[in-house]
């Protein structure tokens, strides 16, 4: 165990519950929205997706840590969530290949966290009471202090976050002399999406969030991606016409998790912030076309409306939907070539269920 690793840290939450545990990562404070996932493995890649910003992480799996880090594993440049909160923090490790334990990779990345907490009672928590703010340290301990600091955080309802993640330059993914070329608006992009099309025959330029469809569209691709991402989608008013001017020209467009929200929104569907979300690799959803299950990995605090969808069935066909609670999991536009799935195909770890959708994409845009 590290020097920071014995030191006494504490989590609050909005509620007002404390639990006291032991300091992981940079000793610090740290703010955001809790959120727990369920997945038994691929905690770096969780920890790198840009759709976990600004909020806390609690882990399931009692150990973290125990195969180690490496660099290849992550899914950005950067860790991405505010905090971890977990049962065990493993700093020996067993995989071989790791290129460094997790309390260096965290203290390397200014991370704070807190580990020997109950997990479970913090699951428990939020799956009765829904997602709430909280707050980390293991430099204050001071109940009142916290609390204090805790009331300046804001709400994670009606925060755009996609533009604070998202690439500031142009960038491009694949093999130049592919025969397909995919212009990808990055409100948060996970780099396993790029190797999915790039390993299907795809040229990928990535865009930054607020890029103009005159833009992208004076490259001449041949179809659109809408990525993943963190917040809001209701407030990003720039992305919805940017996605109403590539429906019009009617190129092959596809989205994923924050991009399916957002293809909803451009056809006049709201979305709405979820009692807890969806976070984890085992969650199962039906492809009402086909009658197939699969198996999937999710994470997001946003869905559309089902409402709103069904009331609007001349203009959007319901795909997938989610055998837990029969959530809106994917949806066509009728008469263009535009789709898109709540959860993550590119899942990595995770299950390969779903990688058919990229297939599909590419298809379209060959025909």
């Amino acid at each position: 165990m590290s020097d920071s690793q014995k030191r006494e840290a504490v989590l609050l939450l909005e509620d007002g519950s404390v639990y006291y545990g032991k300091a992981a990562g940079k000793i610090g404070t740290t703010t955001g929205e809790l959120c727990f996932n369920t997945g038994m493995t691929g905690y770096q890649e969780i920890f790198t997706d840009p759709s976990y910003y600004r909020q806390l992480l609690v882990t399931t799996n009692a150990h973290i840590g125990n195969y180690g880090t490496k660099r290849s594993d992550t899914e950005s440049n950067s860790i991405k969530i505010a905090g971890l909160i977990c049962k065990n923090f493993t700093n020996k490790y067993s995989r071989i290949l790791a290129d460094q334990p997790i309390q260096d990779y965290f203290e390397e990345e200014t991370v704070v966290g807190i580990s020997n907490v109950d997990t479970r009672a913090i699951v428990r928590k939020i799956r009765t009471q829904g997602a709430m703010n909280a707050i980390v340290s293991s430099e204050i301990l001071d109940i009142e202090e916290l609390k204090r600091r805790l009331k300046e955080v804001p709400n994670m309802e009606g925060l755009e976050l996609a533009s604070e993640v998202s690439t500031k330059e142009v960038y491009t993914f694949g093999d130049p002399d592919a025969k397909l070329k995919v212009a990808a608006l990055d409100f948060g992009i996970k780099e396993n999406i790029l190797r999915c099309m790039s390993s299907r025959g795809c040229f990928i330029k990535v865009f930054p969030a607020k890029t103009s469809f005159e833009e992208m569209e004076a490259w001449g691709p041949n179809g659109y991606f809408l990525s993943n991402g963190p917040g809001d989608p209701a407030p990003m008013d720039y992305a919805v016409e940017t996605v109403k001017k590539i429906l019009e020209v009617d190129k092959p467009l596809f989205g994923i998790c924050l991009g399916h929200q957002l293809l909803a929104l451009a056809m006049g569907i709201p979305t709405y912030k979820m009692h807890h979300g969806h976070r984890g690799i085992n969650h199962p959803v039906q492809n009402v076309i086909t009658g197939k299950s699969e198996i999937t990995s999710q994470n997001h605090g946003f869905g559309v409306s089902p409402e709103a969808i069904r009331a609007n069935s001349d203009k959007v066909q319901i795909t997938h939907v989610n055998l837990n609670d029969e959530t809106i999991e994917g949806i066509k536009v009728i008469n263009k070539k535009a789709y898109s799935v709540q959860y993550h195909p590119e899942a990595s770890p995770g299950p390969h269920d779903a990688r058919y959708l990229f297939d599909g994409f590419v298809e379209l845009m060959q025909n």
